[in-house]
């Protein structure tokens, strides 16, 4: 059965600028810009006024009905990104080797995990920024404004740290991620 109209609106908060030109939306803030396309999706992007942004999607099923508050949540990051920005720290794990950790130019690269000798290269994307926590040991922070490129370099550092042809119940050695979210305002 198909939904006549399926309407989401999006608030814009003070100091961020919004501009929707053909499914393209653009936001700038404080932080800097990011811009995303969302032309694979066939539905109604537009303004309403200077502080709402509304999607509107006409006569959907119930997987194109689920697309809408995708849309909204994507956009509503974008204003967080801009705004705040994103961080994810990760936590090293390991029960004899320690894990070492370089930054490289753009590159992360980690050492002795489980004793390998080889290196273990993860590039930076872009607008993702590397820090080492001072006050907790063994501990990364990877900040940035955009929530994809900040999640997909920790899912690639992670995922660079995967055990292979050992029982993973008992050798849980990697980096893990500890904490995800906005950037406390201070």
């Amino acid at each position: 059965m198909k939904t006549v109209l399926a309407s989401r609106t999006i608030d814009i908060p003070d100091g961020v600028e919004v501009e929707i030109a053909s499914r393209c939306v653009t936001v700038k803030g404080p932080r800097g810009t990011l811009f995303r396309d969302f032309k694979h999706i066939d539905m109604d992007l537009r303004k309403v006024g200077t502080k709402t942004i509304r999607v509107d999607l006409w006569f959907a099923n119930r997987k194109q009905l689920a697309s809408v508050r995708t849309v909204v949540s994507h956009i509503d990051n974008m204003i967080v990104g801009v705004t705040q920005g994103f961080i994810y720290k990760m936590r090293f794990v390991y029960s004899h080797f320690p894990i070492n950790v370089t930054l490289s130019g753009d590159t992360v690269e980690i050492r002795n995990f489980l004793g390998e000798k080889r290196v273990r290269k993860v590039k930076l994307l872009d607008g993702v920024s590397y820090t080492r926590s001072a006050d907790v040991k063994d501990q990364i922070e990877l900040t940035g404004n955009d929530i994809a490129n900040v999640s997909l370099t920790c899912a690639q550092i992670q995922q660079s740290t995967n055990v292979r042809k050992k029982d993973l119940r008992k050798f849980l050695d990697g980096i893990y991620v500890s904490e995800k979210g906005a950037i406390p305002a201070e």
